[in-house]
């Protein structure tokens, strides 16, 4: 059975840092790609950060390019999304998924996920 450990949100001011941490398990076959997700209240999940299972291929959509950062550590199973210079508008409950693809269209990532966290929390806010 597939299991996401998801950990790191949390209340900051606007231009604050934070780390997501999602640690997985379970993995019965190997998936494409890994990143994260977001949905804020009222409105549609979009995608934020993915990585390829290369450890080297990453995806941003353009309003997060510059201030996040996706990594990832295979021998832990982990991966990270450090974001700096948080703005109010990051605030939604963000999601680690992994699947079969990640690309970006006119700034806007894309992705096929197949296995989803629950999800952990981040509000902006002073």
């Amino acid at each position: 059975q597939v299991h996401f450990v998801e950990s790191g949100g949390g209340s900051v001011q606007p231009g604050g840092s934070l780390r997501l941490a999602c640690t997985t398990s379970g993995f019965a076959s190997d998936y494409e790609a890994i990143g994260w997700f977001r949905q804020a209240p009222g409105k549609e999940r979009e995608g934020v950060s993915c990585i390829d299972t290369d450890d080297v291929t990453t995806y941003y959509t353009d309003s997060v390019k510059g201030r996040f950062t996706i990594s990832r550590d295979s021998a832990k199973n982990t991966v990270y999304l450090q974001m700096n210079d948080l703005k109010p508008e990051g605030t939604a409950v963000y999601y680690c998924a992994a699947g079969g693809y990640c690309t970006v269209v006119g700034g806007k990532l894309l992705y096929g996920m197949n296995y989803w966290g629950k999800g952990t929390q981040v509000t902006v806010s002073s």
